[in-house]
């Protein structure tokens, strides 16, 4: 009661609300004009509105006569834009600059908060407003005087070409046919400047007559502004206070549309924040696509697990001299194409990635080199260069992040993965792009990879190895002979690969490399090494690499079978790019980063049941020494290893043999006449594991349906299929896979 008599009430005032405006008022501000300097007394030449945009535009006359107003410069602008013909569609019809046109942008969509009022005779009249809008003068005119210099210098060149040519030359036009539109790339398109300004120029505008403050049919119209009064006596109000006050200002529902709405592809941090990790991670590599890790984990917050980061980030970029470069798939999702030539994404997705590749081998990139490689155009070459590196004059394009040699040296199992996945997309590049010897670049010689990640073990036993060179030499000499009259004995129709033992004795094993290498370092015989072969007799006291009783070649024996069950011929280039893969999806720490060299994983394939075939390539061939290391799964266990020991024998004396050899060499030594269908299952190796009797019967049925429906005796038995394409036909010719160069 205090509060109310400190207080009082002073004057009572009725408010009406009006309504015969209110869906046509609307309030004009000239933000770049002051309050004092009104449009009021300006004629008004025109006006016009498109009603569903809410866009308005004014023309008002400029006082020509007025001393400030400079007549040549308004002679100069009329005569830019409207030449000096004089027409209908003239924008300055007097040949001077006598009008200007004003044009309006909307302040705000949600107008509902806001009402012009009148108050007269002690009431408050209210109307609520449609929209408002700022008008502010219009420079179009600038755009007309482009275009008409444009169409001068047109028409300039068109009359000099057709004084010089006679006759039009006939010219070639490449005609191009658009895809079929995806939903995401309609959803682009609608969502696009372009599309959105086709779209309003497409409402037309509606003409309207200007009437000044002080003209009658203003003040009639002013009329309006009152609410007009009714033969129903006015209620008095029930509603609380508080409810009167909602009445006026209801909360707005729409409040958070009202904020000015960013692009599709930028977020705020506090946005970015409420998202899961991974899509975090995955919109700032987008977004930025190179950073070191110690930035991205300040832009994540100090309380995300540097752990968790690094999981993440490994499944949407990769590592580049120690930087993280975002994927290019990411990039260039799989519908998608080049903004410039329309090269689909596999396509961009390969030649960034040969950028990213060639960014590992060196600081500095040329982009003609990249082009003529990738078969791309400049426009897609420079945008890959411009996400991660920057152009130096006369010198190419340089990396543009300094190499972090502190992530490297804290996380050497994350460099170590990540040297893995760049060996298989380089061997994966050099097949497709057909690199040479000379766009590869070669590796030192020495154990490959950074120092810093050859672990103890290695170490040791790399020393173990220096001790006893000397002493073993002579005694695996002797080995090795025992192991070739043996292997004459067993395998005599397989060519034994004879390599020539080191005069220095046998270096140091290094983990394995995918640079070229020109053999193993210790002779072999059939593929065999000569301690395994001699019974597998110990070094010194110690087991010799690969020993089944160690953790490291028990996982990678399990990995050998595993592979040659699915793929029975694999070239040692091949394998070792599988290998890498593995390596890849397996955990950091894991018993194999201990590092395997080329010799061990020969010796486990050799000791998993495979032989190898010395097929003989021709002397003009480009395969490198590891391509030509074939090895085959000899013994499965299954009733076609008779066929199998054929076809590879056959291989192992011809590089490519035609399809009735190989039918009458079968014949003849398993004594069997093979149909078409038969011997084809034998070049894919499709194997059935039923019993012999059953076997013919259940591969027709097979060839017929992929579901099978088997004889009575064939049901209780276990029936698997393996399709694993051991030969390739080219050219009218059979090739053993992996032996054909692209």
């Amino acid at each position: 009661m205090a509060n109310e008599e400190d207080d009082p009430v002073v004057q009572e005032i009725d408010v009406y609300l009006a309504k015969s405006l209110a869906e046509k008022l609307y309030l004009f501000q000239y933000p770049v004009r002051p309050a004092s300097m009104t449009y009021d007394d300006i004629p008004h030449l025109a006006a016009r509105i498109k009603p569903k945009q809410q866009k308005v535009e004014l023309e008002m006359a400029i006082d020509t006569l007025n001393p400030n107003y400079c007549r040549s410069k308004g002679e100069q602008i009329a005569l830019n834009v409207d030449g000096s013909c004089a027409d209908e569609t003239s924008t300055y019809s007097s040949k001077l600059m006598d009008k200007q046109t004003f044009c309006s942008s909307q302040t705000t969509s949600n107008t509902s908060r806001y009402a012009a009022a009148l108050y007269r005779q002690g009431e408050l009249h209210l109307t609520p407003l449609h929209g408002i809008l700022q008008l502010r003068p219009s420079f179009s005119y600038l755009d007309k005087a482009d275009a008409k210099h444009r169409e001068r210098e047109a028409a300039n060149e068109a009359g000099d070409s057709s004084q010089d040519e006679a006759d039009e030359d006939v010219k070639q036009v490449t005609v191009r046919f658009s895809r079929p539109e995806s939903e995401q790339a309609r959803q682009r398109r609608v969502q696009s400047y372009e599309f959105l300004q086709k779209k309003q120029a497409e409402e037309p505008w509606v003409h309207l007559h200007y009437f000044g403050l002080r003209d009658s049919r203003s003040e009639h119209e002013r009329q309006y502004l009152l609410c007009q009064p009714s033969g129903a006596e006015n209620t008095e109000l029930v509603k609380s206070p508080s409810e009167y006050l909602t009445m006026l200002m209801p909360p707005s529902q729409e409040e958070e549309k009202d904020k000015p709405v960013a692009p599709s592809n930028v977020l705020s941090m506090a946005q970015l924040r409420t998202l899961p990790l991974a899509d975090q991670i995955r919109i700032l590599m987008k977004n930025v696509k190179v950073m070191p890790f110690a930035n991205l984990m300040s832009l994540l917050g100090p309380s995300i697990d540097s752990v968790a980061v690094l999981r993440g980030v490994q499944k949407v970029a990769m590592l580049v001299q120690g930087n993280w470069v975002v994927k290019s798939d990411i990039l260039y999702p799989k519908e998608s194409s080049s903004p410039h030539s329309g090269v689909p994404a596999e396509v961009l997705c390969r030649g960034r990635d040969f950028v990213m590749w060639k960014f590992t081998q060196s600081r500095w990139v040329v982009r003609k080199e990249v082009a003529t490689v990738t078969k791309l155009c400049a426009e897609d070459v420079k945008d890959f260069l411009e996400h991660m590196a920057v152009v130096r004059i006369n010198k190419g394009w340089e990396f543009l992040l300094p190499c972090d040699g502190e992530f490297v040296r804290k996380h050497p199992d994350v460099v170590q993965r990540q040297h893995m996945l760049w060996t298989g997309i380089q061997a994966k590049l050099e097949k497709v792009y057909n690199l040479v010897k000379e766009t590869v670049p070669k590796k030192p010689a020495g154990p490959s990879g950074p120092a810093g990640l050859v672990s103890g073990d290695q170490r040791v036993q790399v020393a173990k190895n220096r001790a006893q060179q000397n002493h073993t030499l002579l005694e695996r000499e002797l080995q090795w002979r025992k192991e070739q009259v043996r292997a004459a004995t067993v395998l005599p129709g397989v060519r034994v690969k004879e390599e020539p033992l080191s005069e220095e004795g046998e270096e140091e094993e290094s983990p394995m490399d995918t640079s070229p290498s020109g053999g193993l370092h210790s002779r072999l015989a059939n593929g065999l090494p000569t301690g395994r072969a001699a019974g597998g007799d110990s070094f010194n006291g110690h087991p010799p690499p690969g020993c089944a009783s160690t953790p490291v070649a028990r996982e990678l024996r399990a990995f050998v079978e595993a592979t040659f069950q699915r793929q029975f011929v694999l070239t040692l280039s091949e394998l070792k790019r599988l290998f890498n893969l593995h390596l890849a999806s397996l955990p950091p720490g894991h018993t194999l980063f201990s590092g395997i060299s080329d010799r061990m994983l020969q010796d486990t394939v050799l000791a998993a049941g495979c032989k190898q075939i010395l097929v003989p390539f021709p002397p003009q061939t480009a395969a490198c020494p590891e391509e030509q290391k074939v090895f085959a799964l000899w013994e499965s266990g299954d009733t076609s290893d008779q066929h199998r020991q054929v076809l590879l024998e056959i291989f192992s004396k011809n590089y490519r043999v035609r399809r009735n050899m190989i039918q009458s060499r079968l014949t003849q030594e398993c004594g069997e006449d093979l149909s078409k269908q038969e011997l084809d299952k034998v070049l894919k190796f499709l194997t059935l594991k039923t019993p012999t009797p059953c076997r013919e019967q259940a591969a027709r049925d097979v060839a017929q349906s992929t579901v099978a429906t088997f004889p009575a005796e064939v049901r209780p038995h276990r029936l698997s299929l393996r399709s694993q394409d051991c030969c390739v036909s080219y050219g009218g010719m059979w090739y053993l896979k992996g032996t054909v160069q692209s």
